[in-house]
């Protein structure tokens, strides 16, 4: 037991056991953003009461629901805590930048996205925290954000989440951030794949469109919404 703790400990300490589990972790919390953001589409439903149907059946999970908060925070540790000991060691090996990026033996990779991953890596995790406590933690039935679903009196989040995006910094600082999102997921997605061995050379620029434009739609997934409440399209 021993030592599979010390081969454990070596394989995420070594630099390509880093970007393994930087891979795997951001995946994972890819196909997070991915169905949250179909989540928040239910917003636009007919129903009035769709997105809050949404909301309540997360939170009647219980248990469960508490297991995958968790994981998730466990995910999100370990991508911010990898990739920035990634990044402090690309800046030790390289302490001075090159003033022009370029490779051998193929098209280069590198981008405007590639470059800020670790600062748009940082904007979203302190975006999630104030995102965090804006809605989950923010004022609920027991502050008059109530209403009724199948006769069931219900924490009104639809009516919380009208009244934060008629506010200009929400409004637009989100969509903003979900830009920077849409950045980080378009180099983020392609090197994940790429470190977990899952790109041949040949399918790479396949690959990097591909999740250039699913960085996109998420990115826009996400940002319409606040700028459709912002706008009228909420009332």
């Amino acid at each position: 037991m021993a030592d599979k703790r010390v081969d454990l400990k070596s394989f995420s300490g070594s630099q390509v056991g880093k970007k393994i589990l930087t891979g795997i972790t951001g995946l994972g919390l890819t196909l997070f953003v991915l169905m949250h953001m179909v989540g928040n589409l239910s917003f636009f439903s007919p129903d009035e009461q769709a997105y809050n149907a949404y909301a309540h059946k997360l939170m009647s999970l219980g248990p469960l629901l508490w297991a995958v908060e968790i994981g998730l925070l466990a995910f999100v540790l370990v991508h911010i805590v990898l990739g920035v000991r990634i990044y402090l060691g690309k800046r030790a090996a390289r302490p001075v930048d090159y003033q022009t990026y370029r490779t051998v033996g193929g098209a280069s990779k590198q981008s405007v996205a590639s470059r800020t991953m670790i600062w748009t890596g940082v904007i979203l995790g302190v975006f999630l925290v104030f995102h965090i406590l804006s809605f989950k933690y923010g004022p609920g039935v027991d502050d008059g954000y109530v209403t009724t679903l199948n006769g069931e009196e219900v924490r009104d989040l639809r009516r919380l989440m009208v009244e934060k995006f008629q506010e200009p910094l929400y409004a637009f600082g989100y969509p903003i951030v979900m830009l920077l999102l849409g950045f980080h997921l378009r180099h983020g997605i392609w090197s994940a794949l790429q470190s977990l061995g899952a790109v041949k050379p040949a399918w790479s620029p396949v690959i990097y469109s591909v999740a250039a434009v699913i960085g996109a739609l998420i990115a826009i997934g996400f940002l319409v919404l606040p700028l459709w409440i912002f706008f009228g399209g909420g009332a």
